[in-house]
């Protein structure tokens, strides 16, 4: 059963807090967090500007598209993704946002992996409401890993540093019914690459976890509630002491949607194994270096992030 934890203990008990968060990481990867800080007119107004972008037609989404920009921002078209191992891409329609920077900001003019600037539909209210959710969602995030620290017998404060200015996607989503095809997924399974997802959707059900040595279970909705899971980057930060679970998305009877936080770290963290955590499981990487060989592994169905690839190889082999 996947536990459920209470925002306002963090506050009122954050040593309680901590520890049913870190109970809750190692043993299902996955938590819903009840009464998240958030305003409580921002999701209805993310909700709907994002229903209205998926509703545009094709034309008018299309000179937005992922593949045309190599910094993982944009629409990505239904069937454009498919993951390793799949027997059929994944039926779901998205639209990434990153960290805003301006075109003349000095990172993205040197190129610097995962840094660009934002694509936006001609849409009244949608670029207003995707940065307003992307800096709520980005101090949850934040707050969350104050209580992880403390689980893990770091300072509060421990990781902080490492997202400043992070590598972190908000990704709207939207899955059109099912069609009764064979092995038809809205999403395949798979884990998620960063650090933690913060996750809020519709009510449609359709989201589905695979504990270790469990089946597949359904992933219970609760109203306000948003769906919190542990992502590779931060099991390894752990030494796989927090675990990062399988997960997928079936097709919906009716179209369903869900707004994913996805949050990585700064491009230039170290991820090695946390002090006290025993003998490291894994070398330390750079996390760009990671969530690029992550992203790599699946490059065919990556344009975007293929192409920011070979220009790096590029770049690294003339300097």
């Amino acid at each position: 059963m996947i536990p459920v934890l209470d925002y306002d203990d963090l506050t009122d008990d954050p040593e309680g807090f901590a520890f049913a968060l870190g109970q809750a990481c190692r043993e299902d990867g996955f938590f819903l967090l009840a009464n998240p800080p958030l305003p409580p007119e921002l999701l209805p107004a993310v909700f709907d500007r994002a229903a209205a972008f998926f509703d545009m037609p094709e034309a008018l989404k299309a000179p937005l598209s992922i593949t045309g920009n190599a910094r993982n921002r944009g629409w990505a078209r239904i069937g454009s993704e498919q993951a390793g191992g799949a027997g059929r891409p994944d039926r779901k329609e998205a639209f990434n946002v990153g960290l805003d920077l301006p075109e003349n900001d000095p990172r993205v003019l040197a190129g610097e992996p995962f840094r660009g600037s934002n694509l936006w539909p001609d849409l009244p209210g949608f670029r207003e409401a995707m940065l307003a959710c992307y800096g709520h969602m980005l101090s949850l995030g934040i707050k969350l890993h104050e209580a992880i620290a403390m689980d893990l017998g770091q300072p509060p404060e421990f990781f902080a540093p490492h997202f400043t200015q992070p590598m972190a996607t908000l990704r709207l989503l939207s899955y059109p019914p099912g069609t009764g095809a064979a092995d038809e997924h809205g999403a395949a399974a798979h884990t998620d690459y960063g650090a933690l997802t913060l996750l809020a959707t519709d009510g449609e059900p359709g989201l589905q976890v695979l504990p270790r040595g469990g089946h597949w279970m359904d992933v219970p909705q609760l109203p306000g509630a948003l769906i919190v899971n542990i992502g590779d980057c931060l099991m390894r930060w752990t030494n796989d002491i927090y675990v990062s679970t399988t997960h997928r998305v079936l097709p919906p009877a009716r179209r369903r949607q869900s707004v994913a936080f996805f949050l990585d770290p700064n491009p230039e963290s170290m991820i090695a194994a946390l002090p006290g955590t025993g003998t490291p499981v894994y070398p330390p990487v750079m996390a760009a270096d990671y969530l690029r060989s992550r992203l790599e592994s699946i490059g065919a169905q990556h344009p975007q992030e293929q192409e920011l690839l070979e220009e790096d190889r590029a770049r690294d082999i003339a300097s």
